[in-house]
């Protein structure tokens, strides 16, 4: 097998006809002032050393080193060995509530930046669990599913605010619903759904749905954001410039309060943990502790391919052909001069 460690690199050769068409345009330059200046017949007697080929030899050497020091930086690689490796881990639905409400900051800098900041550092911790993103606001959505590719999750994860879903309230039933549902229930891997929320208007039992999720052998954690006393929920521009802070009909501003009872509830109905969120603590590190101690199950292969490297089969010749070009003057031989005015 054959492939390019840093294939982006080979879009550099898009240079090389450009670099052609400068030395064309310049050399095509030089020829046209020389001819202004003097008759072609004065050439010969004006320059005698100048070389008419030697210029395109030169160019014709350096331009291939540039060649393959591009290929080599890229740097081929050819397989040696194919093996399968057990992937081995748990899944786990992250559910990140994403409502106007999470733009309060009295967790700073705000409710729904603090979470995005944790999972992305959970993220950063995995190996080999696979891990997904399910938004809610008045609905839920998948923002990415079940995946070990933590390169792309970090991606997805840093696209979401609170215009991702803008349908309004505070849906964790549909959520938790949407996760189950995500799952793949045909691989007997240990499964969790971490729910991230201020709790506040949700709708409906949530407490039987969290039951039903446990009696499917999935366990449901949760991080409370917020404070019981209140915050307000800043308003702002699509500057992120804080306008003014939401208010009710009456002009009253509104408040918004963490609704810990309710997430304890679920977290104990779905056999797991709940952590209150706070300013110095990263609740979603003690849930990883939690997550820690499940068995981890088997839940696919994957082939493993070792490549070697096989940039130095290019890098050698690209600096051979840059010192043999150094060594080659612009000039004619001045043997061969005199060796021509001898006979």
């Amino acid at each position: 097998m054959f492939r390019f460690a840093h294939i982006e690199y080979l879009n550099l050769l898009y240079l090389v006809p450009v670099l052609i068409l400068i030395y064309w345009f310049s050399h095509r330059q030089k020829n046209q002032l020389l001819k202004n200046f003097a008759s072609h017949s004065m050439h010969k007697l004006l320059l005698p050393l100048r070389s008419g080929i030697k210029g395109g030899i030169k160019f014709g050497l350096s331009l291939f080193a540039i060649i393959l020091l591009i290929v080599a930086i890229a740097n081929p690689q050819v397989g040696s060995k194919i093996e399968e490796v057990k992937q081995v881990g748990i899944d786990v639905y992250i559910l990140l509530d994403v409502s106007l409400s999470m733009q309060a900051e009295d967790i700073k800098p705000s409710r729904l930046e603090k979470a995005k900041h944790d999972i992305s550092k959970l993220i950063n911790k995995l190996r080999g669990d696979r891990i997904g993103l399910i938004v809610f606001s008045g609905e839920a959505f998948v923002q990415f599913p079940l995946t070990t590719d933590y390169a792309a999750a970090n991606l997805f994860l840093s696209a979401v605010d609170v215009s991702t879903v803008p349908q309004p309230g505070t849906a964790i039933i549909p959520a938790i619903q949407l996760a189950m549902k995500s799952f793949k229930q045909d691989e007997e891997t240990k499964k969790a759904i971490v729910i991230i929320t201020d709790g506040e208007n949700h709708e409906g039992n949530v407490v039987k749905t969290a039951e039903d999720a446990a009696s499917k052998g999935i366990s449901i954690f949760a991080i409370g954001l917020g404070s019981a006393t209140g915050s307000p929920i800043p308003i702002k521009n699509s500057s992120g410039t804080q306008i003014a802070y939401k208010k009710d009909r009456y002009g009253n501003i509104v408040l918004t309060k963490l609704d810990e009872n309710t997430l304890k509830e679920i977290a104990s109905a779905g056999q797991g943990n709940y952590y209150l969120g706070t300013n110095s603590e990263d609740e979603l590190n003690k849930v990883y502790q939690d997550l820690s101690k499940f068995e981890e199950t088997e839940y696919g292969t994957t082939k493993i391919t070792d490549y070697e490297d096989r940039f130095y089969y290019l890098l050698f010749p690209a600096i051979l052909f840059l010192i043999v070009e150094f060594f080659i003057s612009s000039t004619k031989n001045k043997l061969l001069i005199k060796f021509d005015e001898m006979k």
